[in-house]
């Protein structure tokens, strides 16, 4: 039993290892891509979805709300509010113009931006298109 460890052993341990773990790599990405949403949403980027996207970087929305959990924890989660909001653009919309022009008393708040209404309709549509990405139910809670 007291064999001696050779060159060959060693060399015969790293190939079979580095086949083993690349095979093991090749079906680990194949089921990650197979258990992939299959839904193609290229058709459902308008023009007011790319247009809301860009008011969402001038204003660096991200930098206090998350979308599909990217971004600032300060304020809440963006990738559901259509659905918080009734399915409805109109409320998506009156909520962001409704904003005081001096913020709530007392505490941060989010400020008016002062969005036209074609740059209102662009967010909300954004907005709507986030909320039908498959997320696989996330966020868990409505509430984000």
């Amino acid at each position: 039993m007291a064999q001696t460890f050779t060159k060959s052993m060693a060399r015969n341990i790293f190939y079979g290892g580095s086949v083993f773990f690349f095979l093991l790599f090749l079906a680990l990405v194949f089921d990650t891509e197979s258990g992939l949403p299959q839904s193609d949403n290229r058709a459902a980027i308008t023009d007011d979805v790319a247009r809301g996207k860009l008011v969402w970087e001038q204003n660096d929305c991200v930098g206090c709300h998350t979308l599909l959990g990217e971004g600032a924890y300060f304020a809440p989660e963006l990738g559901n509010v259509y659905k918080r909001f009734g399915n409805s653009t109109d409320a998506i919309k009156a909520f962001i113009a409704s904003r005081p022009k001096e913020g709530v008393p007392g505490r941060r708040s989010m400020p008016q931006f002062n969005l036209s209404e074609e740059d209102l309709n662009a967010v909300a549509e954004f907005l709507k298109y986030a909320s039908e990405i498959n997320t696989q139910n996330w966020p868990p809670s409505i509430q984000g």
